[in-house]
């Protein structure tokens, strides 16, 4: 797959985009509301897109903030996005907003986690059910996936491994089509070396649209199913790739064992 540099012009950017997208011209013109004619002299250099414009373009093709940033810098014009750590006293309020919901998760699972699957925050929850993964996956910076697939992390433990690491790599290869973004791609290519585990027909039927994790644990068999939640219009690069991913007990059993859980020491 091609991936996206910084070093092409606004009309590579522009198209490399849009064919991502696989959308046409056309497509992308009515989307815009400008003419193909218009947009083809963007893609070919023969017209230079005002900073509204590639504004607009970006919009419409969801590109992330920190690529929008680089359309605009190929354009000639200032980035608009900043980009902030977590810890930044700007971000003092979405930070401790972060905290809340892991921790009012609790017993339940939670993490929240970068644009790379990097562990920014996690409950106390999350960090029981790592216990006994080999310390050198718990280095920071701490790739959950990794932890998740590795023969050394969880997957051991994952009872349904072929069907949650299928769910996993499927994830994660529609964020490298999303976002070209080649430290994904190569995580993808890491995690596909990883034992795939025995196939097996699933416990419980969702109908396609829940892929349940269940772990062994010293306390049982705990089942999960799991959500993600993202800011919804955020202005700073970091905040609108954070992901915070809380797991939910899938049968009465596991939330009485989560709960039981929670009155033992990390």
């Amino acid at each position: 797959m091609t991936m996206i540099h910084e070093t092409q012009s606004v009309g590579d950017l522009l198209r490399a985009w849009r064919q991502r997208r696989r959308l046409s011209q056309l497509d992308l013109a009515c989307e815009a509301e400008i003419s193909t004619r218009h947009l083809s002299f963007l893609e070919t250099g023969r017209a230079r897109p005002s900073r509204e414009m590639v504004l607009r373009l970006a919009e419409r093709l969801d590109i992330p903030l920190r690529d929008r940033n680089a359309l605009l810098t190929a354009a000639g014009f200032a980035a608009v996005y900043r980009e902030r750590p977590l810890d930044d006293p700007a971000l003092k309020a979405a930070r401790r907003a972060v905290d809340l919901v892991l921790s009012g998760h609790g017993p339940f699972p939670a993490l929240a986690v970068d644009r790379h699957w990097q562990l920014v925050a996690a409950n106390d929850a999350t960090m029981r059910l790592m216990a006994g993964v080999d310390p050198s996956l718990l280095v920071p910076p701490v790739n959950v996936l990794r932890v998740s697939l590795h023969p050394l992390g969880l997957a051991p433990r994952i009872v349904n491994l072929a069907e949650w690491r299928a769910h996993l790599l499927a994830r994660l290869d529609e964020q490298v089509v999303a976002t070209a973004d080649p430290t994904l791609a190569a995580l993808s290519a890491e995690l596909k070396r990883y034992p795939s585990g025995v196939s097996q027909r699933p416990s419980e039927d969702y109908g396609g649209v829940l892929i349940p994790l269940r772990l062994r644990t010293d306390a049982g068999i705990l089942s999960f199913v799991s959500t993600t939640t993202v800011f919804g219009t955020p202005l700073d690069i970091t905040l609108s790739e954070l992901a915070v991913e809380a797991f939910y007990p899938a049968d009465a059993e596991t939330g009485v064992l989560l709960r039981r859980l929670e009155t033992q020491p990390l």
